[in-house]
């Protein structure tokens, strides 16, 4: 783990969110069950190598370290501070951690612009004092900060009840904690790997659009998914999307679409969500590739950080069940894509290959007799096609026939260096075998839509990046 500060950076002041040496948790409880206890219990049962401080007046240790009445009274130095206090106990805090000269600020809190005039009040005040002694800060309202790398974890969410994902390339920006949850957990049970998380609620300082700078930047981090309820200032957001899209992709899932969407946005985090139309039209200006649901965040995602970009938007089939390429074929066309037109030598390559039952076209059907030797064939001789950019391969694990075997098969034919999307959906033997999948770096879908969706994000992404 590197603790070092990068330097030379006019975004510097992030890293002592991720890459802090020493945390002070202010408001740390001695009852288990209180938010200050479970953030602490996050940073020190947890694998985070850096010194934790609990303040608490109130108290002389706590999970068997010493406790402090303010940050002004520990003796060493603090890179970063998370406050779980209550709204009109934050301003004197943040006062003391600027005199401190601590640069990072996490507030969990909540009870500020969200409720009214008087809680956006004291937000607006915590800002301006955080100016003054030059610290950032993230929140209010929100779960915090989470590094897959140096394992910072602000999280009140206790292990036992909430799992956390290994180190990885996935950036999630989220505005919601609750999804924030849902996708780290996700993430963790399928073995997919975070480089950084952050739920920054209120935005009251740090915004998304610094974010996605800081990340694009980041060398750890190679896809940005987000989740935004409404967009704070959307030139700024737009201008760095534009900039960092040609960098790495993007991914942002927006609610409030509707004008009640838009209201219960400003109940949740104080914020106006804007018209949808016209930044659904800016996203696509900017180069964010935009999804319609939350788990289609999380599978685009996940695509976008296991497989090559698409040169094209050519998408071959290969089947041993058609229903659901019939399926895949009408969201391909919904969605701007192609259909693959092979070449001639590929039509005859394979009619002399495979079994004469077999049906050559786009899918490629294979039938229900489908050996790990058919899909062999099938996947080689498609992707040496030049015209195929994007190959979805589905399996009906089920079927006997089709040996456990294949699942070894496909990841060797990742040497072609064009993406391939599996598609399987049933119980737990093909969930073993999807494991299996994954395990090697093929993501698999159970859903035909959810795959077009991670091909057309690919292809959007490609197109993006080369602007």
């Amino acid at each position: 783990m590197n603790m070092n500060l990068l330097k030379g950076n006019p975004m510097q002041g992030l890293d002592y969110f991720f890459k802090a040496r020493s945390v002070a948790v202010v408001g740390a409880s001695t009852k288990p069950g209180k938010i200050g206890h479970e953030i602490l219990r996050s940073l020190v049962e947890g694998d985070y190598k850096g010194n934790v401080y609990p303040v608490n007046p109130r108290a002389e240790k706590i999970l068997g370290l010493r406790c402090y009445g303010s940050v002004l009274e520990i003796p060493d130095e603090v890179d970063l501070a998370v406050l779980s206090i209550p709204p009109k106990a934050v301003l004197k805090v943040v006062e003391e951690c600027g005199k401190k000269g601590i640069k990072a600020i996490v507030i969990v809190s909540g009870g500020f612009k969200e409720i009214g005039p008087e809680g956006a009040e004291i937000e607006r005040k915590c800002v301006e004092i955080a100016r003054r002694y030059g610290m950032r800060i993230i929140g209010p309202n929100c779960i915090g900060i989470f590094d897959g790398d140096t394992r910072i974890d602000t999280f009140f969410q206790s292990r036992e009840r909430m799992l956390r994902p290994p180190k990885g390339d996935i950036a999630f920006l989220t505005q919601s904690g609750t999804f924030g949850c849902a996708f780290l957990e996700w993430a963790a049970e399928d073995g997919i790997g975070i480089s950084k998380f952050v739920s920054y609620g209120n935005r009251a300082d740090v915004d998304e659009a610094d974010l996605i700078r800081y990340l694009g930047g980041d060398p750890e981090t190679k896809v940005i998914a987000i989740y935004a309820e409404s967009i704070s200032n959307g030139r700024k957001f737009m201008e760095t999307c534009k900039e960092i899209s040609k960098l790495k992709p993007i991914v942002v899932l927006k609610s409030g679409r509707t004008k009640e969407g838009s209201m219960a946005a400003v109940s949740h985090t104080g914020s106006i969500a804007g018209s949808y139309k016209i930044i659904s039209s800016a996203f696509k200006q900017c180069g964010v590739v935009e999804v319609r649901t939350f788990e289609e965040l999380y599978e685009v995602s996940k695509a976008l950080s296991m497989l090559p970009l698409a040169a094209g938007p050519r998408i071959a089939m290969v089947t041993n069940g058609a229903g659901p390429c019939v399926m895949a074929t009408d969201e391909i066309i919904q969605r701007g894509m192609k259909l693959a037109e092979y070449s001639e030598k590929t039509k005859k390559e394979l009619r002399r290959q495979l079994p004469s039952y077999a049906q050559v076209g786009n899918p490629v059907d294979l039938t229900g007799s489908a050996t790990v030797r058919d899909y062999e064939i099938s996947i080689r001789t498609l992707l040496e096609d030049l015209s195929v950019d994007i190959l979805m391969v589905f399996f009906v694990f089920q079927d006997t026939p089709l040996g456990e075997e294949v699942v070894h098969l496909v990841p060797k034919m990742k040497k072609y260096g064009k993406p391939i999307i599996a598609v399987a959906a049933g119980g737990p033997f093909t969930k073993k075998q999807s494991q299996e999948l994954e395990r090697r770096g093929i993501p698999v879908f159970s859903s035909p839509e959810r795959a077009v969706a991670a091909a057309h994000a690919l292809y959007l992404a490609a197109e993006y990046f080369c602007r």
